[in-house]
């Protein structure tokens, strides 16, 4: 049987988390980490600036509005693929959220990445938009394939 695989620790600073740096490390592209905490704290300033008190609880709110609790994964069983849904674990709830928002931000045509950046989290913060309407339609679809959740036990 083959070893386990142990996952590295997050290098944290002390002035943030390990879930801000973990959502910094989803931002960075091509290595360029400054840039990416520039780009967070950034939003979050934009956000402070639209009236909120304390930015980092809207981001928190943000991506756990935007957290899904249930998917669906492939399974093919006996010539045939069905859509399992399962529940999703609380480190890929992080994941699928924080990819979600990102996505939604880089599709945004104008300016600059920290104002798409801010924006979306405003609105998943408030429940709406892109991230919050990927959640939906992914428990949605769970919902519609729930005479399936019996083969549950055959997906990893």
């Amino acid at each position: 049987m083959g070893k386990k695989f142990k996952r590295a620790p997050v290098f944290v600073l002390p002035s943030t988390t390990e879930k801000v740096e973990k959502f910094i490390n989803y931002i960075m592209k091509d290595g360029k980490k400054n840039i990416a905490r520039k780009n967070f704290y950034a939003a979050l300033e934009e956000i402070k600036s639209n009236g909120h008190v304390n930015p980092l609880v809207v981001w928190e709110v943000a991506i756990e509005n935007a957290s899904p609790q249930v998917m669906v994964r492939s399974k093919r069983i006996g010539g045939a693929v069905y859509q399992i849904p399962v529940e999703v674990p609380a480190n890929k709830k992080f994941y699928y959220a924080s990819k979600w928002i990102l996505d939604a931000a880089r599709a945004k045509k104008w300016g600059k990445f920290y104002k798409k950046l801010a924006e979306e989290l405003l609105a998943a913060y408030s429940g709406q938009w892109a991230a919050v309407k990927k959640k939906e339609d992914t428990h949605r679809m769970a919902e519609a394939n729930k005479a399936f959740a019996y083969l549950a036990k055959y997906v990893k």
